[in-house]
């Protein structure tokens, strides 16, 4: 090959391995965080509980991990999850977080999400529940937002 057509050669090969590597290099770690109050219900109810939930999403894996917190609720947490659904509106399970006596606080754990669940908490879409007896339907929500 001769000089000028070996640099351009060269040259293209040596883009074509940047891109290669620089695609890996775009996912991010975001960070998120959901406010628990009783406030935030559908509807909202009087409760003096308080919790949060901090959130790491990576968007190349779609790994969800959670460490979250609770206290002042009426009773013990009988369960909590995320759901999908907008600020006001009540929406579907997504991602269980507990159940029953496993739900102490702290807690923590991790999911990956689907492609659609990974929509719903990008566009601001996905709460965090923490439910009780005397809040069956929830007594804290919070948003997950950057």
């Amino acid at each position: 090959m001769t000089a000028s057509i070996q640099r351009p050669v060269l040259a293209l090969a040596a883009f074509a391995a940047a891109l290669a590597f620089a695609a890996p290099a775009m996912a991010a770690m975001v960070n998120m965080k959901a406010t628990l109050k009783g406030s935030n219900e559908v509807p909202p109810n009087d409760s003096k509980g308080t919790g949060s939930v901090d959130v790491t999403y990576d968007t190349a894996t779609n790994k969800l991990n959670w460490k979250g917190t609770y206290s002042g609720l009426s009773g013990p947490a009988t369960a909590a999850h995320f759901h999908v659904g907008p600020p006001g509106k009540n929406g579907g399970i997504a991602v269980p977080i507990f159940a029953g006596s496993t739900g102490k606080s702290p807690f923590q754990g991790s999911a990956t999400l689907s492609a659609s669940q990974a929509a719903a908490l990008t566009d601001g879409n996905l709460y965090v529940n923490v439910h009780t007896n005397n809040h069956k339907a929830g007594e804290i929500r919070g948003q997950v937002l950057k």
